[in-house]
């Protein structure tokens, strides 16, 4: 059974192995439903790692 994973960005459900774009941010794999979604990522990564408790905070 392939992995249902979130796309930070807009919130969508997808599997894992079809999503259409990738990216890394301090040592974890996001992935997304769209290369726009990922541009938006990238734009602040931070912002949406965090939403996910996937980043250290002091």
């Amino acid at each position: 059974m392939t992995e249902q994973v979130k796309d930070l960005v807009c919130g969508m459900t997808l599997n894992k192995d079809r999503a259409a774009a990738t990216g890394e941010y301090q040592g974890h794999a996001y992935y997304f439903c769209s290369p726009g979604c990922k541009a938006e990522f990238e734009k602040a990564p931070k912002k949406y790692a965090e939403a996910t408790g996937q980043t250290h905070r002091h």
